[in-house]
């Protein structure tokens, strides 16, 4: 046992000085490719493949760490009854801290109102508007309660009620027609043309026109109008919690989505599905232990592969600096530079303080605090032995792609044992959403704020619940939050189509977020270290 300890002590001393240089060089290719992206957009795109074959890297050898250090993990535990005291307390201080976040965005978003200034319209109650169809079929709405929102020079229709009938509504001065063009014109966009012949698209960030059709309504002809949440989530089913649930536990068959409990384990593999991943470890890493003597030969095989995966991940490192390069500039370059990003930044100004003064406080404050007080350690010098750790996530805006440097942190530059990190890392990549669940409930706030609809302390209170529940089913990937964004909105009644007014942002509040979950992640192992070494000394 002394034997091994110093051994990992000598490789903590010897991986400190890599570790410096890889940090030094990660913030200086942040800051390189920040200036790449914003000043030459379009070179800067070109260096996606970079970041592209970087992440990929990481991404390859997710699945074989998982299942490694998991198994090594368990086995390291002796007792198998060690599992549910290690088990009850990680969930116990993800769920505890994941609500804690959540209740910071609420106060926070309640404070500031951003929604407050960004109306949602001029509304209208004596004009005409018509929409023509894609057979030219013309349709005169009535009893339409419509808001004409300009959002960032951007027109944002939203539909108070989709069953429209009554009063004739109109959104400009001038009579409107909008139009379905043909797709291969116009990618399936749709336009506002004036009399004039002006067209202002939808834009795709903020929503566009699926349907128009008439149909009966029981006091006279009306139509259905169906706005969707954004280009970028159409296809996404919208589901309630009890969905949500049963996806998690038995996956989805139709979308090749596994369970926690996998029909067919190498589909899980090839999916990035993690939860039946760490659920299958968890299992076999049991067994072997049962098994004794029997299982020490299988044992040793999987601890050696899972140092060499660790050791791959070492390499992978190297050349961080020139990955996270490639998705930084190529990030901003996609985003048209800073002329067409500090735009979007300064628009959702308000909103996008709220966020960030929110993972700040929960960050700075609450999870330091945590470990000072819970975990008996300096939050300096833990964080500066996961320093590569968060600066790789806030590159990917990816958990999972970064959980092979979070356990080389924890472990070597942290002294966290690996049957503490293999056990509390895996899982917290996947149910540790605390800067997710923050801007979720956020997002919500705002969403409710800018449509002038108020929420109820109950309402309030339901948000809590979900939100904290929703962050926990978010995958380790970039903007899984957007997803499970659905499901807040609707157990709170708000419109779904509001998610658009938060997308042109989201790329950016998205690395914060994840750089909080890796941070809270981390937090955890330390936490329930101490927590276990305590349990160890009074058995």
């Amino acid at each position: 046992m002394t034997k091994n300890n110093s051994a990992t002590s000598d490789h903590h001393k010897g991986g400190t000085g890599s570790h410096k240089r890889i940090l030094i060089g990660i913030i200086i290719a942040i800051i390189v490719g920040t200036l790449v992206g914003g000043w030459l957009p379009n070179l800067a795109v070109k260096f996606r493949i970079l970041g592209d074959m970087f992440l990929n890297s990481l991404m390859m050898i997710v699945v074989p760490l998982i299942i490694f250090s998991m198994i090594v993990g368990i086995t390291g535990l002796g007792d198998i009854r060690k599992i549910g005291s290690i088990g009850r307390r990680t969930v116990i201080y993800y769920m505890v801290t994941t609500g804690i976040s959540v209740l910071i965005g609420i106060i926070l978003v309640n404070i500031v109102q951003p929604g407050k200034d960004i109306s949602a319209g001029e509304k209208h109650s004596a004009f005409s508007y018509t929409i023509a169809t894609e057979n030219n079929r013309t349709v005169i709405l009535t009893n339409a309660t419509w808001d004409k929102t300009n959002y960032n020079e951007k027109y944002l229709l939203v539909l108070q009620d989709q069953k429209v009938q009554g009063t004739i509504e109109l959104i400009s001065e001038n009579s409107v027609t909008v139009r379905l063009w043909e797709p291969q014109l116009s990618e399936d966009m749709v336009y506002i043309t004036a009399e004039d012949g002006t067209r202002l698209p939808f834009r795709r960030v903020d929503g566009q026109l699926i349907s128009a059709e008439p149909e009966l309504a029981p006091s006279g002809t009306g139509v259905e109008i169906t706005l969707p949440i954004a280009q970028r989530l159409r296809g996404k089913e919208e589901k309630d919690m009890v969905n949500t649930l049963e996806e998690v536990l038995i996956g989805d068959m139709e979308k090749g989505k596994e369970g926690l409990i996998p029909r067919n384990l190498f589909n899980a593999m090839v999916n990035m599905d993690i939860l039946p991943l760490i659920f299958f470890a968890l299992l076999i890493g049991a067994t072997l232990s049962v098994l004794g003597e029997r299982g020490r030969t299988t044992i040793n095989v999987i601890s050696t592969l899972n140092d060499a995966v660790m050791q791959l991940v070492r390499w992978i490192m190297i050349v961080a600096p020139i990955g996270i390069f490639g998705l930084i500039s190529a990030r901003i370059g996609n985003a048209g530079g800073f002329s067409g990003f500090l735009p979007e930044l300064l628009a959702l100004g308000k909103y996008s303080f709220t966020v960030l003064f929110g993972l700040a406080i929960h960050a700075f404050i609450i999870l330091p605090l945590i470990l000072l007080l819970f975990g008996r350690r300096n939050p300096l010098r833990y964080v500066t032995g996961v320093g590569a750790a968060l600066l790789n996530a806030f590159s990917t805006a990816s958990s999972s792609a970064t959980l092979p440097l979070t356990l080389e942190g924890v472990e070597n530059e942290n002294g966290i044992s690996n049957r503490t990190a293999s056990f509390v890392l895996p899982l917290g990549a996947t149910i540790n959403m605390d800067g997710t669940a923050l801007y979720e409930a956020v997002a919500a706030m705002f969403i409710a704020q800018v449509y002038g609809i108020a929420m109820s302390p109950v309402e309030q209170a339901v948000l809590f619940l979900t939100a904290t529940l929703a962050a926990i089913g978010a995958a380790g990937i970039p903007e899984a939050g957007l997803v499970t964004m659905v499901i807040v909105l609707r157990a709170v009644g708000l419109p779904i189509e509001g998610i658009g007014l938060i997308l042109t942002i989201d790329w950016l509040l998205d690395r914060f977020r994840t750089t909080v979950n890796v941070w809270g992640d981390s937090v955890g192992a330390g936490v329930i270290e101490t927590f276990e070494m305590k349990s160890v000394e009074n058995s």
